[in-house]
């Protein structure tokens, strides 16, 4: 009994080995790679370095958006400072402290990629665009920015007098720097490095959706 146990189940180990064998994955025939592929040749690393370079490089138009929205945010930053000591109501202070900080943040952001790229960094505080044509120096105020006398006016307001003022040029400071981006998009070989593409894409975005509530709060202002 025993013998024929050991040869029945010898048997059966038999069945199972053909069986796992028979349903293991075979080797795929007939599929070539192309020649060089996957296989890392004396030519790869000048290939990395270029596109590496390539990836670096700017147009000059990323660096005039980027040094003509400076002081552009560094008005409205000034602007929505204002909120505070002027006697905004509460729901126009809160949308001033979300301008003033995050544009506050985007200056800086601008100035670091400015001065990594070796490119003249206007100040975080000037609110004039300075150009440079033949040979003498042009100030400048960006799309949609109030002029000294529009900033005067606002700076001597208060309270829904302010608001009113302050949604006002806000409203055209936003669809300033709007029509910047889409200046900046125009050119071909402009926005695509991958910090200016986003920056620009989030002022769009961002600004846009602000100047929806905006234009809802202005109608509840009185005049």
């Amino acid at each position: 009994m025993r013998l024929t146990f050991r040869i029945a189940r010898a048997a059966s180990l038999s069945l199972v080995l053909v069986t796992a064998c028979s349903s293991a994955p075979k080797p795929v025939t007939g599929v070539k790679m192309a020649a060089g592929a996957g296989v890392v040749g004396t030519n790869s690393g000048a290939a990395i370095a270029a596109a590496q370079r390539a990836a670096e490089q700017f147009a000059p138009a990323d660096v005039e958006f980027m040094q003509g929205m400076i002081p552009h945010h560094a008005q409205a930053v000034i602007m929505a400072r204002w909120a505070v000591t002027h006697g905004a109501r509460a729901d126009i202070k809160i949308l001033c402290e979300r301008i003033a900080v995050a544009q506050a943040d985007e200056i800086r952001m601008m100035r670091r990629w400015l001065g990594e790229r070796k490119q003249e960094m206007p100040d975080s505080l000037a609110t004039k665009h300075v150009m440079k044509m033949d040979g003498m120096t042009h100030e400048m105020l960006m799309p949609g920015m109030l002029s000294d006398a529009q900033m005067q006016a606002l700076d001597n307001a208060r309270g829904a007098a302010f608001d009113r003022l302050f949604l006002l040029g806000m409203i055209g400071h936003h669809e300033g720097a709007i029509a910047m981006v889409h200046e900046l998009f125009s050119h071909g070989d402009a926005g695509h490095d991958e910090t200016v593409f986003r920056f620009a894409a989030d002022v769009e975005a961002d600004q846009s959706a602000e100047l929806n509530k905006m234009r809802v709060m202005l109608q509840t202002v009185p005049q």
